[in-house]
């Protein structure tokens, strides 16, 4: 991975590089200008330019210095220049024949005062220019102190310190000149360093600061943009942009610039649209122009006293106008029908491989659990007001669940016999008597825990003896069996059984 600006890679970036993924150096982010003539060869009667462009501050201050080191200095390589009462470390950001047009562009002029290139940066330049960059925050907030203790009206954007330490420069913006001689003593004693103010606009206040504009990609003051032109409303007016304050203005809080970009391709188009069209006359009655459509070539009328706009082509507006100027009144305006096609549907091909999930089959589930849930609610509601109303049901309602299905549980073993019935032959004595025993285990009770009235002394009686019952082998287990008799029906009306 390289960098697009200096093309050096991230393993191979300079010493100034502070980027973790790419390069920053040399006014890469910054105010960046690609270099298209370096690898061009030169004549060798022809020697390389010169002069070479620095940056510094990444890349928000630039100026041109002298090699005269005769030294092959690369972009993005760190160089100690000639600074104030002392030196300065900056970024080679461009060099070879493409500084001339720079210069020229800036007007600079290449004179014997250009200053000097010193000698490649050492170790001990860059420590002391990254311990003097370390001051740069905390000298801003106690500028602003200061400035706030004299009662001025300036607001102070940043801080750049030599790398030497020897001289400070204040950028600041105000609305009205500012006298700030007590100001710079003040800053002279407390810094101790070299102080110069320099006024700058909001513009370029925008630009050191930087951040994301609406159109979500950096700021172009603070990338690219160098010259600032002055931008009016009229430029939106030409574009057909409503005048919303709020929406034409950009960080820095005047106009974007970006409404000059696109300016002169608008003036050209509306070139063919005729000036003297905004009213027209009909049979009808008098036409007024509502906007004019550019890409369209349409011009969008409406009548006085109705919603409703008709468009026409620039011919037709000018044929109509030609006709009022003769005192002609067409009896139609014979607009053009829109027509807004839709983007065609293309068919990617997808196949839902997984397959379909139909939302009804879970929600009738979801019904039926929800039906079971209201149920089951009644019917321990219902077995609540029972217990209530008859006084017999005594049981508590935790305990109703666990009766219920011990009751199911002895009506199934207890089921109905015939009276009558015979014994069976043979060995079905062990049979009967394990029977027995399963009964006289289990409590004849009802859900209230009190015994049948008229039952309660069955119990207690002799069983009767069934008809083939072997004499003289008399078994005193099975004389121990309960009386069978029929189990106790599912009454829903809590009635007792009183038959016998």
């Amino acid at each position: 991975m390289a960098c697009a600006g200096c093309g050096t890679g991230v393993d191979g970036k300079p010493s100034g590089c502070k980027s973790n993924g790419g390069c920053s150096t040399g006014g890469c982010n910054r105010l960046n200008v690609f270099d298209w003539l370096s690898n061009i060869p030169l004549g060798d009667s022809l020697a390389p330019f010169d002069i070479i462009e620095v940056s510094f501050n990444n890349g928000s201050r630039k100026d041109f210095y002298r090699n005269v080191t005769k030294q092959i200095f690369q972009k993005g390589e760190m160089v100690t220049v000639e600074g104030v009462s002392g030196f300065d470390v900056g970024t080679v950001s461009l060099t070879g024949e493409l500084v001339k047009l720079q210069m020229k562009k800036r007007r600079a002029e290449d004179t014997p005062e250009v200053k000097k290139v010193l000698r490649r940066s050492s170790n001990d330049d860059l420590q002391r220019m990254s311990d003097n960059k370390a001051r740069e925050k905390e000298a801003l907030i106690k500028s602003r102190a200061l400035a706030r203790n004299l009662g001025l009206e300036m607001k102070l954007a940043e801080v750049e310190i030599q790398a030497d330490g020897r001289k400070a420069t204040f950028f600041y913006t105000a609305d009205d000149r500012v006298d700030f001689r007590e100001l710079i003593k003040v800053y002279a004693s407390e810094f101790r360093a070299k102080v110069e103010m320099r006024q700058i606009g909001a513009r370029q206040e925008a630009g050191k600061v930087g951040g994301i504009g609406s159109c979500g990609r950096e700021l172009c003051c603070s990338t690219w943009l160098s010259d600032f032109k002055s931008v009016n409303t009229t430029a939106a007016r030409y574009q057909n942009l409503s005048i919303n304050q709020a929406k034409l203005s950009g960080q820095c809080g005047r106009l974007k610039c970006c409404l000059n970009y696109e300016l002169d391709t608008y003036l050209d188009a509306l070139k063919d649209f005729p000036e003297d069209a905004d009213t027209i006359e009909t049979a009808a009655g008098v036409a007024n122009l509502q906007k004019r459509d550019i890409f369209k070539s349409l011009m969008w009328y409406s009548y006085e006293g109705s919603n409703k706009q008709y468009p026409l082509t620039i011919t037709r507006a000018k044929e109509i106008r030609l006709l009022n100027r003769q005192g002609v009144k067409p009896d139609d305006l014979k607009p053009v029908e829109v027509v807004t096609a839709k983007p065609k549907e293309t068919d990617l091909g997808f196949a839902d491989v997984v397959g379909q999930i139909s939302l009804k089959s879970l929600e009738k589930t979801v019904q039926k659990r929800k039906q079971k849930d209201k149920d089951k609610h009644k019917q321990q509601k219902g077995g609540e007001q029972k217990s209530a109303g008859g006084g017999r049901n005594e049981q508590k309602p935790e305990q109703k669940g666990g009766q219920r299905q011990e009751n199911r549980q002895q009506q199934e073993q207890r089921k109905p016999k015939p009276e009558n019935r015979q014994p069976r032959q043979g060995g079905g004595g062990g049979q009967q008597q394990r029977q027995g025993r399963e009964r006289e285990q289990q409590p004849r009770t009802e859900q209230g825990g009190q015994p049948k009235q008229g039952q309660q002394g069955r119990g207690e009686q002799q069983p009767r003896p069934e008809q083939g019952q072997r004499q003289g082998q008399g078994n005193p287990k099975q004389d121990r069996r309960p009386p069978r008799h029929k189990p106790k029906p599912n009454n829903p009306n809590n009635q007792p059984n009183n038959k016998a």
